[in-house]
């Protein structure tokens, strides 16, 4: 990495860790400035303007997903699907209380009124690409037999997703336990609709 990469990726933890406890929309490059002890007139060199920056940190955000939640479950031992959507999840459980406030991925999700939106169109591309890494895993179960052939791929990404933001606003309001019980019996109770064997 030389001097230049490393100065960005400097710049992008920083404004990550900012991201993460303020919020995305709290980010400014004077903000970021004062916090990275660089110049604003440094920091609009690297971006031009507060949108290129946020964009650059939800783009920086979801490398760093990938390296934490995805990755992991790539060179792992191999393993049922079932299982590694059971690895995926608790890994995805931990980027979310990594977070001094909460996941920037939520708190920075606006309704899609506005189409010109870049940093909402940043977003949703994120997102995305972790929508269609679970509905491929999916997929995969069904051809390998593990779950049930006629299961609508992307209503069970759906009802993964619920079970997630479901803990996510009960652990805010204390009403999750630590374990995540509440999670994981959602989970449970999930997984035993879809496998192919439920009837055996």
């Amino acid at each position: 990495m030389n001097k230049k990469q490393a100065t960005r990726e400097h710049i992008l933890q920083t404004a990550f860790e900012l991201a993460s406890t303020d919020g995305l929309d709290s980010l400014t490059i004077g903000q970021l400035a004062k916090a990275s002890g660089m110049s604003k007139s440094g920091l609009f060199a690297h971006f031009n303007s507060k949108e290129n920056l946020q964009i650059a940190v939800l783009e920086y955000a979801g490398q760093l997903f990938a390296e934490r939640v995805i990755q992991p479950a790539r060179q792992a031992v191999p393993m049922g699907i079932e299982k590694k959507l059971r690895f995926l999840l608790r890994l995805w459980l931990e980027w979310n209380q990594s977070f001094q406030g909460s996941c920037m991925f939520l708190d920075a999700w606006k309704e899609r009124g506005d189409d010109d939106n870049a940093v909402q169109a940043a977003l949703t591309q994120v997102t995305r690409r972790w929508l269609d890494y679970l509905h491929r895993q999916i997929e995969r179960a069904k051809a390998e037999g593990e779950f049930v052939s006629t299961l609508d791929s992307w209503q069970c990404v759906y009802r993964l997703y619920g079970v997630y933001l479901s803990s996510h606003l009960f652990r805010s309001m204390g009403l999750e336990t630590a374990e995540h019980l509440r999670f994981w019996q959602g989970i449970d109770d999930l997984f035993v609709q879809w496998r192919a064997d439920r009837n055996e």
